[in-house]
């Protein structure tokens, strides 16, 4: 927003912010506040205001209808009784989620917000909602899971026509980057401005980035977080994805989701490190006392083979998700298999030491709402751990094909999650209903539009 003054505050809820909002206004006045939510695509959305007019116990409101739009902004049409009132919904701020703005014109903090019925109950197609909906059945069993995220993205150059492909950007060298330079240190100094604003923009948010890595693909970059509790990590991972986009800007870049954005070069994970602690005595439930796998643990990884064929379109939620997942692999499995330290499965067993024995869920895309996403992984586990599942073979050499292969389409993925009984009563059956007609309607709009390979290839040659 533009420079104001005459809006700073001292209110006494100044008090009760993270300490790194206190380092990040040194002693300066608030002027501007950003009460945000995640939408169903992870991104942010919400409302600005002059930070006087903020109290954490106001009451906020946006109209429900956010969350029955496609991805390009289009209204969709669902049995919903009256869903054209636009009825609003409350938003509560948390103010344990507050963070600085770092790229804006004066002091500005964004808070998260819960979404509430007006009778208080919880918005059932919030997606910060259904992750709780989901860690809320880990507890009523004395359970707390533990994640951590890697985060996978491209910088390109800045694309302004979307008929033009993506290309990577000219870095420090006056070169583009290159592919296949994975763990390359050069190449990642390459665009060294870049990772040092994202670096800056995260202390100051108080985010903590455990390691940034080169990836296989050209400027393609991976951020490691720390693991920690599942609703603290989706909202890193929502606020890490609007501070790349903006320190990318900052060096005249464009920072990408997508799962697959060129053509040739690998896609973007959002790869998910999982473990299970007892509530009670702080331990790692995947391992028995002698250090041995537990049975607990192969029942999580049962789970999430038998549960996660259901619950794709979450973690591939686009037509471009399944460019990524393919039977190549290109560090994206196409398999539910689970191994021990390889990375041709969709599940792998890192290693570790037992207290830290944990499943990698590497069929997730970083084009999914992390949210979901993580709701949808734990859920798929702890299914598998209720009805004590248990697990197929480990693979022991590469897994290429297999006869029960991830789908290959949005529609196809689709037509599994809709009949999954289970996945819809672990998520919520109306979080499940909208998500199902949201995506069939962007899958429907998709197929409406005429690609610039069809006009390559068909216009003059058929």
């Amino acid at each position: 927003m533009s420079k104001r003054r005459q809006g700073k505050s001292t209110g006494s809820w100044i008090s009760q912010l993270p300490p790194a909002c206190a380092q990040y206004l040194d002693g300066k006045p608030v002027e501007e506040i950003e009460i945000v939510i995640p939408d169903l695509a992870g991104t942010s959305r919400g409302k600005a205001m002059l930070a006087n007019r903020f109290q954490p116990d106001n009451t906020y409101y946006l109209p429900v209808s956010l969350f029955y739009q496609t991805i390009s902004g289009e209204y969709v049409d669902m049995d919903i009784d009256n869903q054209w009132l636009e009825r609003d919904v409350v938003l509560v701020p948390d103010l344990s989620t507050a963070a600085a703005v770092p790229w804006a014109d004066v002091p500005t903090l964004q808070v998260i917000c819960d979404m509430r019925t007006k009778d208080g109950g919880p918005l059932g197609v919030s997606p910060r909602n259904v992750l709780q909906r989901v860690l809320d059945q880990y507890e009523q069993r004395g359970l707390r899971p533990v994640v951590a995220p890697e985060i996978e993205f491209y910088l390109a150059r800045q694309n302004v026509d979307p008929n033009d492909p993506i290309e990577p950007p000219v870095g420090r060298s006056g070169r583009k980057g290159f592919s296949r330079q994975v763990f390359s240190m050069a190449a990642v100094d390459e665009y060294g401005s870049v990772i040092d604003t994202v670096y800056d923009y995260a202390e100051l948010q108080g985010l903590e980035i455990d390691s940034v890595i080169q990836e296989g693909g050209a400027a393609q970059i991976e951020i490691n977080l720390q693991h920690g509790d599942p609703m603290v990590l989706a909202d890193q991972v929502f606020y890490f994805k609007r501070t790349i986009r903006e320190a990318a800007l900052q060096s005249g870049v464009f920072a990408t989701f997508m799962a697959k954005p060129m053509r040739d070069e690998p896609g973007s994970a959002m790869h998910l490190h999982q473990s299970v602690l007892d509530t009670t005595t702080g331990e790692n439930i995947f391992s028995n006392a002698d250090g041995s796998p537990s049975d607990a643990f192969r029942h999580f990884i049962a789970g999430s083979q038998r549960y996660l064929m259901d619950t794709v379109p979450l973690l591939a939620p686009y037509v471009n998700s399944y460019r990524r997942i393919t039977v190549e692999g290109q560090s994206a499995p196409a398999n539910l298999e689970w191994a021990s330290d390889n990375r041709t499965v969709g599940l792998r067993v890192p290693e570790s030491a037992p207290q830290n024995r944990r499943l990698e869920n590497r069929v997730i895309g970083m084009d999914s709402n992390p949210y979901l996403a993580i709701a949808a992984s734990l859920a798929c586990g702890l299914l598998g751990m209720q009805h004590k599942i248990a697990p197929r073979d480990e693979a022991v050499n590469e897994v290429w094909e297999v006869a029960d292969a991830l789908p290959s389409t949005l529609n196809t993925a689709l037509d599994i999650f809709q009949q999954s009984e289970a996945v819809w009563e672990a998520l919520g059956a109306e979080f499940c209903q909208v998500f199902l007609d949201i995506k069939r309607a962007e899958y429907e709009e998709y197929q409406r539009e005429i690609s610039p390979w069809e006009r390559r290839h068909l216009f003059l040659h058929v």
